[in-house]
C-alpha cells in the first residue's frame, strides 16, 4: 500500500472509530477488488502474452486460473501495513469480488436493470484500448490524458468534374484517412475558392482560415456558403474502399459542429472512428467502413500498412500521400490526448458493439438524489460531480476480456432470442447442471436448445469491474439471496471515503445503481481526499523512488504522527498534498512528545505520592477548584463540543486543529503553571485538585 491508500484507510478508520465511540455498531469488513485489467495485465506480462488473441491461444481456463492464483498474493503485506497504521478492520470476515456469492449478486443487479429496460446492446463509437482489445467507458477514457506530439496534415480532395479544383481537409489522425467516407462543411460558414500566390491550382477552404492555410497574397476567385458545397463529389484519398461510391460515399455534407477555430473549415469524415463522424454520416446515409481490427492493426484491405498498429501506420500513410501529391501541408501539433489508464497505450475511438446501461434515462433523478448527500468538501459534489452527472451518458458495461464477471446473457444462434439470468438457480434449472463457479471458462460451456431448434450460447463479454464495485453494497452481503432486511435498512450508506478520481468512478457507479434499483442515493456522507504527491510536487513513482517507504516512516515515527499528519493535510479537503517526512517529524516534536511528556509527568508524581483516582462520583466539585483547573476543564469541554460538531459534519480538516490546540493549552499552559502544585511535599487540597484535574484531562482526551 502507498500513501494514497494510507490516507484513504485512515479516513475509513477515523470516522467509524468515532461513531463506535459514540455508541453505534459499525461493521467494517475488508473488501478485495479481484477482477479486471490490473490483474490481467500482470498475468499477461508474466506469461509473455500480448492481447486477447494470445490469451485465447494460451487457453482461457489456464489464463483465468493464473489470474486467480495471484489475486491474493499481497494479502499479508496489506494486512500488516493496515494493522500497523492502526486501522480497525475485519480481515477474517472479508469479501472478494470473485466470490460466487458476490458474483451472483452482481448478476442479480444486471437482471434487475434488464427487467427495468435499462440494459441494451448498441453499436457506438467508443474509447477503445487496442492493446487490451476492449472498449472502455467514457469515464475511464478521462483517467490518463498526456501531452503528446501528433502529425497534423492538410490533404487535398480533387472535385469530380472540375480539374485543378480541390477541397482541403485537415486531420491529426492520418491513420483514419483510408476509411474516409465524406467531407463535412458548416452550412452557414463562408468558403472561398482561391489560389496561392503565383499558382493556378484552386483550393476550397473556409474564408476565415484562407490566409492561414494558403499564405499571404492568396487570390480569391469565388465566395460561397457551406450549403452550396453540399453534394459535391470528390476523388477518395485512398482506393481502399473505392467501391463505397456506389453507396453514396465521397460527397460533401454539412453539420453545425464544424468550426473555423483550426484546420481548414472542412472536416474529413471516418464514421468508424469518431462520434460526430458516425452521427453525421448516419444522418446523411453515408456508408460505414472499418479497416482496423480489434488489436488496432490494419486489415489486408490496406496492404501498404497491413498488420501495423494505427499509430505506427501514420508514417507510411503520410509518405504515400506525399508521393501521390495529395499532401498539401504537413506539420506537428502538441495536444492533450487520452491514453489507456491500464496499458499506457494511446486510445483510439472505434465503432464497436457493446452493452450499455441507459444512464440518460435516470440522469435527472441522479442529479436530484445527489443533492441529498453531504459532500466534504461541498464543491466536489456540487460542481465536479454535479456537472459530471448533468452531462452523463449511457454507461458501457461490457469488456472484451476474460477475468471478470461474465455478462449473464445467452442468445440463440438461429432466431436471436435473448435470455438474461439473475441467479445461479435459474441458470442451473435451464442448463440442467450444477454451476459452482460463475467465471467465463465455466459458464461459457453451458448451452441448450432454443424453442426454434437453434442453440443458445452465452455472449462472450464480461462486465466492467466498475459494475462490480458499484454493486458492492448489495453483493458483499449476497443480496437479495440473503440479508435482505440488513441491506435494505442500511441503504444509503452512512459514510464512504475515496479519492477525487472516483467522482468519475466508484462514486458515480454507486449512484447509478442505487438510483436505478432503489431510487435512493448510495451514500449520506462522503469525504473526498486529494492526491498525495512527492515532496517535489511530482507524482509518487516507485521507479523514481521520490518518496520515503511507508514501512520505514512507520518504524521511525509510529502510526499516530503519520495519521495526524495525513488527516491535518490538504488531502482531506480534496486538494493535492506534497508528502514530507519533515511534516511527520514535526508532529512527533510538537504533538506526540509534549503529550507523552505530560502523561509521564503525571504518572511519575502520582506514583511518588501514591495518588489514586477517586471512586466514581467522589471527585471534588469543579466549582471548588482553582481558576487554572476550571479554565483547562472549560477548554477541554469546548474541544469536545467542537470536535463532535465537526466530526458529525465529517469536516475532519477542522478536527485536528482543535485537538492540537487543546494539547497546546494542556502542555504549554496548564502543566507549566501547575508544576509547583505537584512538587509540594504535603498533600493539601489544591494538590489533590491538580491530580484530579490532570487525570480527568488525560482520560477524557
Amino acid at each position: 500500500p502507498h500513501y494514497g491508500h494510507l490516507v484513504g484507510g485512515t479516513l475509513k478508520d477515523v470516522v467509524p472509530r468515532y461513531w463506535a465511540m459514540r455508541g453505534y455498531k459499525v461493521e467494517r469488513r475488508f473488501g478485495w477488488d479481484t477482477h479486471g485489467l490490473p490483474v490481467e495485465m500482470e498475468i499477461e506480462k508474466s506469461l509473455g502474452l500480448n492481447g486477447p488473441k494470445d490469451v485465447e491461444a494460451y487457453g482461457i481456463e489456464k489464463y483465468n486460473d493464473a489470474c486467480r492464483s495471484i489475486v491474493l498474493r499481497y494479502t499479508s503485506e496489506w494486512r500488516e501495513v493496515v494493522t500497523r497504521m492502526g486501522r480497525w478492520v475485519d480481515f477474517d470476515n472479508d469479501y472478494k469480488t470473485m466470490d460466487p456469492t458476490f458474483m451472483e449478486s452482481v448478476w442479480w443487479v444486471f437482471k434487475a436493470l434488464w427487467d427495468k429496460g435499462l440494459i441494451y446492446e448498441g453499436h457506438r463509437i467508443m474509447p477503445y484500448s487496442w492493446r487490451l482489445g476492449t472498449p472502455l467507458s467514457n469515464f475511464e477514457a478521462n483517467m490518463d490524458y498526456r501531452s503528446v506530439q501528433d502529425p497534423a496534415v492538410t490533404v487535398s480532395f480533387p472535385v469530380v468534374g472540375r480539374e485543378g479544383v480541390c477541397l482541403l481537409a485537415w486531420t491529426t489522425t492520418p491513420w483514419t484517412l483510408p476509411s474516409n467516407m465524406g467531407l463535412c462543411v458548416g452550412p452557414d460558414i463562408d468558403y472561398v475558392e482561391a489560389s496561392r500566390a503565383g499558382e493556378d491550382a484552386v483550393y476550397i477552404v473556409a474564408q476565415e482560415l484562407a490566409e492561414k492555410v494558403l499564405g499571404e497574397g492568396f487570390v480569391t476567385h469565388k465566395t460561397l456558403k457551406g450549403t452550396a458545397l453540399v453534394g459535391t463529389s470528390y476523388t477518395p484519398i485512398f482506393d481502399t474502399f473505392a467501391d463505397a461510391v456506389s453507396e453514396g460515399a465521397f460527397v460533401v455534407v454539412s453539420d453545425d459542429f464544424v468550426t473555423t477555430t483550426d484546420g481548414t473549415g472542412i472536416v474529413h469524415m471516418a464514421p468508424a472512428y469518431g462520434e460526430d463522424d458516425h452521427r453525421i454520416c448516419q444522418h446523411h446515409k453515408l456508408p460505414y467502413r472499418d479497416a482496423v481490427d480489434e488489436a488496432g492493426c490494419f486489415l489486408e484491405m490496406v496492404p501498404l500498412v497491413q498488420g501495423q498498429t494505427v499509430k505506427d501506420a501514420d508514417k507510411a500513410l503520410m509518405k504515400d500521400l506525399k508521393a501521390r501529391g495529395r499532401m498539401f501541408h504537413q506539420s506537428t501539433i502538441e495536444h492533450e490526448y487520452p491514453f489507456c489508464w491500464r496499458s499506457g497505450t494511446p486510445l483510439i475511438y472505434k465503432g464497436i458493439s457493446a452493452w450499455f446501461v441507459r444512464v440518460t434515462e435516470i440522469k435527472e433523478r441522479m442529479v436530484a438524489l445527489n443533492k441529498e448527500t453531504n459532500w466534504v468538501p461541498g464543491y466536489v459534489g456540487q460542481k465536479r460531480f454535479g456537472n459530471w452527472l448533468a452531462d452523463a451518458r449511457d454507461w458501457n458495461i461490457s469488456r472484451n476480456r476474460f477475468w471478470g464477471a461474465p455478462i449473464p446473457v445467452w442468445t440463440c444462434d438461429s432466431c436471436e432470442d435473448i435470455e438474461a439470468f439473475g441467479s445461479v438457480a435459474d441458470l442451473e434449472a435451464k442448463a440442467g447442471v450444477a454451476v459452482p463457479d460463475l467465471h467465463k471458462h465455466h459458464v461459457d460451456k453451458l448451452t441448450w436448445a432454443c424453442d426454434c431448434g437453434g442453440v443458445k450460447t452465452r455472449i462472450p463479454e464480461v462486465l466492467d469491474c466498475w459494475f462490480e464495485s458499484g454493486s458492492m453494497p448489495y453483493a458483499q452481503n449476497h443480496y437479495p439471496f440473503e440479508n435482505v432486511e440488513h441491506v435494505e435498512k442500511n441503504l444509503p450508506a452512512d459514510f464512504i471515503a475515496e479519492g477525487l478520481d472516483q467522482t468519475r468512478g466508484w462514486f458515480y457507479t454507486l449512484l447509478v445503481l442505487s438510483t436505478a434499483l432503489f431510487d435512493r442515493p448510495a451514500f449520506k456522507n462522503v469525504i473526498v481526499n486529494g492526491l498525495i504527491l512527492a515532496e517535489d510536487g511530482q507524482k509518487m513513482s516507485k521507479r523514481l523512488r521520490n518518496y520515503p517507504d511507508p514501512a520505514v516512516v512507520l518504524d521511525k515515527y509510529g502510526a499516530d504522527p503519520l495519521r495526524a499528519y495525513l488527516i491535518n493535510s490538504p488531502a482531506v479537503r480534496a486538494e493535492p498534498m506534497r508528502f514530507s517526512e519533515d511534516g511527520v517529524r514535526d508532529v512527533v516534536r510538537g504533538v506526540m512528545l509534549p503529550l507523552w511528556n505530560t502523561y509521564s509527568f503525571f504518572a511519575m508524581y502520582a506514583s511518588v505520592d501514591g495518588w489514586t483516582p477517586p471512586a466514581a462520583g467522589k471527585a471534588s466539585a469543579v466549582s471548588g477548584r482553582s481558576l487554572l483547573d476550571r479554565w483547562v476543564i472549560s477548554m477541554m469541554q469546548s474541544a469536545v463540543a467542537e470536535v463532535n460538531e465537526e466530526m458529525e459534519g465529517y469536516r475532519l480538516y477542522n478536527v485536528v486543529p482543535r485537538v492540537l490546540g487543546f494539547i497546546d493549552h494542556l502542555t504549554n499552559w496548564y502543566i507549566r503553571r501547575s508544576r509547583r502544585r505537584f512538587w509540594r511535599s504535603d498533600s493539601d487540597l489544591d494538590k489533590q485538585h491538580a491530580y484530579e484535574t490532570l487525570y480527568e484531562m488525560l482520560c477524557t482526551f
